[in-house]
């Protein structure tokens, strides 16, 4: 069975984002049994929902809480929405990331720098 370009693409695009969620995840996570534990903000939104759905080892309540708190610190409702919509349809990121549309370009900005803010933060 062969499959087209299109859905070649669409899978390694889905493959990629889910793997870079589960970095930024993993990141914010204990590196250690003897580092020393700093309570972390903590909020839920939708980046929190998006976070738990996704199922993975590291996505723990307070990571994705912590996550959700700088979010809501770095990125605006409609970043979020739009960051949430990733997960959804993870083309999408790919198509935001590559664009030449001035607002699509300034929010990538906004959202790498969320993450790594993110990964410091909560980590």
């Amino acid at each position: 069975m062969t499959f087209g370009t299109s859905t070649t693409a669409h899978t390694l695009t889905k493959t990629v984002l889910l793997m870079s969620c589960v970095a930024l995840v993993a990141s914010c996570g204990a590196r250690g049994s003897n580092r020393s534990v700093t309570p972390h903000a903590f909020a839920t939104g939708p980046l929190y929902s998006a976070c738990m759905a996704a199922d993975r080892k590291a996505a723990t309540s307070s990571t994705c809480g912590c996550v959700q708190a700088v979010a809501n610190q770095k990125l605006s409702a409609s970043d979020q929405s739009k960051a949430v919509a990733f997960f959804r349809d993870p083309h999408k990121s790919q198509e935001v990331r590559q664009s030449d549309n001035p607002f699509n370009e300034a929010f990538w900005k906004r959202y790498k720098a969320f993450g790594a803010s993110a990964a410091s933060t909560c980590g």
